[in-house]
């Protein structure tokens, strides 16, 4: 009775107070219905008051909870609304700077960048604006039901049309290498039989020759010839790739503010050294990567070229997004992009994964081979033209038979951080174990290296064989390859040693070796440029001695055609130390598939160095002189 007394009271008391008793289930009904009206938990949530926290509410503490509280259902109801408007100001904004701009001065290259720059984005946001709308209404065929004969007549169309694509591509390509390629450098046939020949051995030594579909192996190649075709080609490609090479220089010359400030202006621009000059640039790229992947720009990018490359090649649209991604990340981030996909990937797809992170470089250590010297146009062209040619070589090497599942390129990986501030500071915290790994490495097997040297000369040694060295073996057993690439055959032996170098310790040290060279190359043409007499410089073995400086050219030079296939060459993780790093990747992400992964790892490493191989086929025989 007592408590029946007490409960009405208590009610009569919270009507004529409140309106409502404030129990356990109105507070879960109110905060639902905001969520709810927001589509958002976690932003303009408004937790309800009970009894003593609302009486406590009055004056101005009141008035600004019923302001939260406004805006907050105002917003949770035309959040999106209120976002579109906000985006639409900063667009019409920016086009009036860009109006103005253009205006105020055009025709110099920051003008044209930016005109560049607006005009990429002018597209790619016409596409997402597509897309948004169209959806799957958009449908370029009908997806009713047909009979089994108009079926089959659509397939029998579609195999015939691509039959004869590949043939009058064939017949194209074929007839501009013959016109503009062979008549002009008939040396540069050399690189043709390069391909022939890597293309045969990897057929006879597939895992399942009768298998091969030759559709992916076909397009793969000639969407790498046409990437070489225009880039190398072309003038106003090779000056396009230039002027991107030169702002990738620029944009990567901004590291030195953070170096400087941490390690002092004499370490890093006086001196140079290593650790200081080179390293810094892992660490801003890694940085920016991480704010970019946040941002989504690196996945629409990503997305748009796998799925141009699976649409081509008939790959996987998993296989086909990590191709792409590997353009700009290492081999152990790109997967993270599929990793929805990675459990139920067949053996063929996950070799082409494998391979792919073989077949290119990282976007980081991209910046530290161009502080070396090596031209960054030529490494950014390296890195595209290796995408179509991993999954070439891959589905050669390792062909599919089995039957791979449909895929959502929409469940592509995305970032766990929560603003740009989180970005920057995990993508720099990131980056230090690839740093870290860089600066370790390079020290292990340059000591490793010295050892097996003067290991190999101790017993040369013994037998009357003066300076046997790892170098110098390597520039014997990789001489064909470096041959069939179409290097200058007085360079041969040289550019063999950095393959060697690249396959059995890493890139790392093979384009340092390969900057040397480079830099001979400069200083020995502008001491010609002054003394070109017989008398003025001499070579002492490899060496070529400066005599009006005093200066010595170590390991000499080569020509420029060498260099740049070089260049293509070396671009990319396939040698053995990178097989550990990536196999242990790779099982983090899918430790279910760590036994498949540990069989076709050797396969897909040696297809990955051949990918790079048939990149420097292809810069060997489009080779031209201009520009260089």
């Amino acid at each position: 009775m007592n408590s029946e007394h007490t409960s009405v009271e208590m009610k009569d008391q919270g009507e004529i107070n409140h309106g409502y008793i404030p129990t356990e289930t109105n507070a879960k009904e109110q905060n639902h219905d905001l969520k709810k009206s927001n589509g958002d938990g976690n932003k303009f949530q408004i937790e309800p008051m009970d009894n003593e926290e609302e009486e406590n509410y009055t004056g101005c503490p009141g008035v600004a909870y019923k302001i939260q509280t406004g805006v907050a259902i105002a917003v949770g109801k035309h959040g999106s609304r209120i976002k579109q408007a906000v985006k639409l100001l900063f667009l019409v904004l920016y086009f009036v700077y860009f109006g103005y701009a253009m205006y105020y001065e055009f025709g110099d290259e920051g003008s044209i960048r930016l005109l560049v720059c607006t005009i990429i984005g002018v597209v790619l946001l016409l596409i997402h604006i597509f897309n948004r709308l169209c959806g799957s209404k958009i449908k370029l065929f009908d997806s009713g039901e047909k009979s089994f004969a108009t079926e089959r007549r659509h397939r029998k169309m579609k195999r015939y049309t691509g039959r004869f694509l590949m043939v009058a591509v064939f017949l194209g390509l074929a007839a501009y290498i013959i016109y503009d390629v062979l008549i002009d450098y008939p040396q540069n046939a050399v690189s043709i039989a390069g391909l022939a020949l890597y293309i045969i051995i990897f057929y006879i030594f597939s895992k399942n020759p009768a298998k091969v579909k030759w559709r992916p192996v076909f397009w793969g190649f000639a969407l790498q010839y046409i990437f070489a075709l225009v880039i190398l080609r072309t003038e106003w490609g090779y000056q396009a790739f230039q002027w991107l090479g030169d702002r990738v220089t620029e944009f990567l010359n901004y590291s030195n503010a953070g170096a400087v400030f941490v390690f002092g202006d004499v370490l890093v621009n006086t001196y140079g050294v290593f650790a200081f000059r080179v390293l810094p640039v892992v660490v801003f790229f890694y940085t920016v990567t991480s704010v970019l992947y946040y941002l989504g720009v690196m996945q629409v990018i990503v997305k748009k070229m796998g799925m141009f490359l699976s649409f081509c090649l008939g790959t996987s649209p998993a296989e086909s997004l990590n191709a792409a991604g590997n353009i700009f990340v290492g081999m152990t981030e790109a997967p993270l992009m599929i990793q929805p996909f990675l459990e139920n990937m067949t053996k063929s797809e996950l070799h082409a994964v494998m391979t792919g992170g073989f077949a290119t470089i990282a976007g980081s250590v991209l910046g530290a081979y161009v502080n070396f010297g090596v031209p960054a146009n030529h490494l950014i062209t390296a890195s595209v033209m290796s995408a179509p040619a991993a999954l070439a070589i891959s589905k050669l090497a390792y062909p599919e038979t089995e039957r791979t599942k449909s895929e959502d390129m929409d469940r592509m990986g995305k970032s766990k951080d929560r603003n740009v501030i989180e970005a920057i500071s995990s993508g720099a915290g990131n980056s230090v174990k690839v740093v870290a790994a860089i600066a370790v490495n390079v020290m292990a097997f340059l000591c490793v290296l010295e050892f097996v040297n003067m290991t190999l000369d101790w017993f040369g040694d013994r037998v009357g064989v003066d300076g046997l060295s790892f170098q110098l073996i390597c520039s014997y057993v990789f001489y064909p390859i470096a041959f069939f690439m179409g290097t200058d055959v007085p360079d041969c032996r040289k550019v063999a040693e950095l393959v060697g170098i690249k396959t059995f310790t890493n890139e790392f040290l093979a384009y340092k070796e390969l900057s040397i060279l480079i830099a001979n190359r400069k200083n020995f043409t502008q001491y010609t440029a002054v003394w070109n007499a017989s008398s003025d410089w001499f070579y002492q073995g490899d060496d070529i001695i400066l005599q009006h400086v005093n200066q010595t050219l170590k390991k000499g030079i080569i020509s420029d055609k060498s260099e740049v296939i070089a260049t293509y060459a070396l671009c990319g993780f396939s040698n053995f130390g990178s097989m550990g790093i990536f196999l242990g990747g790779m099982s983090a992400l899918v430790p279910s598939r760590r036994g498949d992964l540990s069989q076709i790892v050797l396969r897909a490493m040696i297809a990955g160095n051949v990918a790079c191989f048939l990149t420097g086929c292809i810069a060997g025989l489009l080779y031209k002189d201009y520009g260089t």
